[in-house]
């Protein structure tokens, strides 16, 4: 005889189940550009760093739907509805050669917890095993201890000793006229 909690447990794995297969990776469109825009402004309050975003709809659509994209994008789309994705870009390494570079992998914050980040997460490893790379690489917050425990499980190095240097416009126009 079933108890409550085993039937709950049965029904959870049920719907976990359903949501797995509902579940569709695809390379994004143009038009997808208006949600891939949300998610990244929904990563950028996840990162406390909501004024940050300064880029729109056409930049997106001009600078990955070119006739040289500067990047790619997977979607992750439940009922036609995107709720994820993930967006990338080639490198190169003087070390190692052609690289891939994940700049960001983010899931409506409705629907973590149920598989759709991993989904993203191991298409964008296939794509790099398709495209040959040497390595692909990424950044993670020190705190998104989450990330973190989740790449280093997939067996992904974390370096600790080396640091992200940026450099933004107003500081590159500002370096080439001093003298």
């Amino acid at each position: 005889m079933l108890d409550y909690f085993t039937i709950i447990f049965v029904v959870d794995l049920n719907y976990i189940f359903a949501i797995m297969n509902m579940i569709l990776i695809r390379k994004a469109k143009a038009d997808d550009m208006v949600s891939v825009l949300d998610l990244i402004k929904e990563l950028a309050e996840f990162e406390r760093e909501p004024k940050s975003v300064t880029i729109g709809v056409n930049d997106l659509v001009n600078d990955g739907f070119c006739n040289n994209p500067k990047f790619k994008c997977l979607v992750a789309e439940i009922k036609s509805k995107v709720v994820g994705m993930a967006l990338f870009y080639g490198r190169y390494s003087t070390w190692k050669g052609r690289t891939l570079h994940l700049e960001d992998l983010i899931v409506k914050k409705a629907f973590r917890g149920k598989g759709i980040g991993k989904k993203l997460y191991k298409k964008f490893i296939e794509i790099a095993k398709k495209e040959s790379v040497m390595r692909a690489e990424w950044v993670a917050l020190d705190w998104n201890v989450n990330a973190i425990k989740f790449y280093k499980n997939s067996g992904a190095k974390v370096l600790s000793d080396w640091k992200t240097i940026q450099i933004d416009k107003k500081s590159i126009n500002n370096y080439l006229i001093k003298k």
